[in-house]
């Protein structure tokens, strides 16, 4: 147990590193593109955006995953899923060029034609990286994967304000986006040790394929969801109201995306190594479980109490309009990574085909929920997205509760008291926000006055996870100071 939180904590940490260092770049670097750039530039890109994600799992085929889980990989293996990789990009990069005139058609805006086009390079770029990556992961080497994911944020981000700068408009989020890929892919193939063989195993891919294809199709209809709303609303409502709604996906996901990425990289190759004793998975699994939902609880609810007067500081007041997005889609993140986790058990006991078959019920029913929400607006959307997630997390943890005895009221012991807490922590700072002050009082004063109120609480209850990785290093560290003087 001891390797494992050894290892555990080192991936959390540079995967940590990488998370916060490219969420702290992103979000800086998207605060002086929005304040550059207009909605209606980023609603453009977000009406293709379903294009490259789509793209992307059908490279991936789920062959990631396989070579992670995969105990005796080999160089059969990884040359075999990389040449599959870059052949589907390939072909995805021909296909896109070919269909790009539809897709101009379906949203009335000829200009997605060069647009599309450009950003289909993309494609390549990452298919050239996914064995690597899958490798790298299996290691549980997440520096590295940092230190290419830091310098793709950095070059790309200098790229992408200097074209806007230059105002190119729409094409410095086009170029940003090519540059982000191309620096990524560069890096890893520099950092990895691993190179092709001229092999190709057809039993090989057939073992990983039928592990892998149940992934991609789970993926793809999450993928296919998660862009639904986009497509509708670019399609029904303006480009700008796909800017606003995109705009606050974004900051709601910059706690929620970065936390639960974080720990969703590190469980599974960790959780893997115990694939077949039960008692050791399970008792880590909650772990987990408790310590991400004591973050994200109360970062979301955080960004929702401060939504407004964040909005307004930072993007200025032609993007008012997204607050409310905002705080809707901090509500319907707050289970996600619970959700998540709980799928990466099912992965790690090689049941994808239970993991398919969740993804299949679910999406039936969110589909129904967007479709009867689209036509009273654009914050309806929003509604049956939160709806749909309370939903999303039954249905995730049916499964749980069937082969592991920790359904949902149970785990819901572990993370109920945090939200609660959470709520508690940050009801006086929307108040507080109501108050005539300037934005960028109520925001010093609420984070203060929030993490104060929450850690107060956690301190009290004298919380697990909050006394063992918050107060125990904090005191070390400060023992350790002492020692030095």
């Amino acid at each position: 147990m001891g390797n494992v939180k050894q290892q555990t904590l080192s991936g959390v940490k540079w995967s940590a590193i990488e998370r916060l260092a490219i969420q702290g770049m992103q979000f800086v670097i998207g605060l002086v593109l929005a304040r550059l750039l207009s909605p209606d530039d980023f609603g453009l890109v977000g009406m293709i955006a379903i294009l490259l994600s789509v793209s992307q799992t059908l490279i991936d085929s789920g062959f990631s995953n396989a070579l992670v889980r995969r105990q005796d990989r080999s160089q059969v293996d990884c040359s075999t899923a990389f040449y599959f990789n870059v052949a589907v990009g390939i072909a995805l990069v021909i296909v896109m060029y070919f269909i790009s005139p539809w897709i101009a058609l379906f949203f009335e805006r000829q200009e997605l034609v060069e647009i599309t086009r450009s950003v289909s390079v993309i494609l390549l770029f990452n298919s050239l990286a996914v064995v690597q990556t899958a490798l790298f992961t299996a290691a549980v080497d997440f520096k590295s994967q940092a230190r290419a994911s830091i310098w793709a944020t950095l070059v790309s981000g200098i790229v992408g304000i200097t074209c806007a700068g230059l105002s190119l408009g729409v094409w410095a989020l086009v170029w940003q986006s090519v540059c982000s890929a191309v620096v990524r892919c560069l890096v890893l193939w520099i950092s990895s040790k691993w190179f092709p063989s001229w092999i190709f195993s057809v039993k090989s891919f057939r073992e990983m394929f039928s592990y892998g294809s149940k992934l991609m199709a789970s993926g793809l209809l999450g993928v296919l969801y998660n862009h639904m709303s986009t497509i509708l609303i670019g399609k029904f409502y303006t480009a700008s109201d796909l800017g606003y709604y995109t705009r606050g996906m974004h900051f709601a996901n910059l706690p929620s995306v970065t936390v639960t990425g974080v720990l969703q990289r590190v469980t599974f190759p960790v959780l893997a190594k115990f694939q077949n004793d039960d008692e050791h998975l399970i008792r880590i699994y909650r772990k987990y479980i408790r310590f991400s939902s004591m973050f994200i609880f109360f970062a979301l609810c955080l960004l929702a109490a401060l939504a407004r007067p964040l909005v307004l500081f930072l993007l200025t007041e032609k993007w008012e309009p997204a607050v409310v997005y905002l705080q809707l889609f901090c509500l319907s993140a707050l289970v996600t990574h619970i959700a998540q986790i709980n799928l990466n058990l099912l992965q790690v006991k090689g049941r994808s085909d239970l993991y398919l078959r969740l993804e299949v019920i679910k999406k039936a029913v969110s589909t129904l929920l967007l479709l009867c929400a689209v036509p009273f607006g654009v914050l309806a959307i929003c509604v049956s997205n939160l709806v749909y997630s309370q939903i999303s997390l039954v249905i995730n943890t049916y499964y749980t509760g069937k082969l592991f005895h920790l359904g949902y009221w149970t785990q819901f012991k572990d993370f109920g008291g945090y939200l609660l807490m959470a709520v508690l922590g940050t009801a006086p700072v929307y108040f507080l926000g109501l108050l005539p002050m300037s934005s960028i009082a109520v925001l010093c004063i609420g984070v203060v006055v929030g993490c104060c109120i929450y850690g107060g609480m956690l301190w009290i209850r004298k919380d697990e996870m909050f006394m063992e990785y918050v107060v125990l290093p904090v005191v070390k560290s400060y023992k350790n100071k002492m020692k030095k003087r």
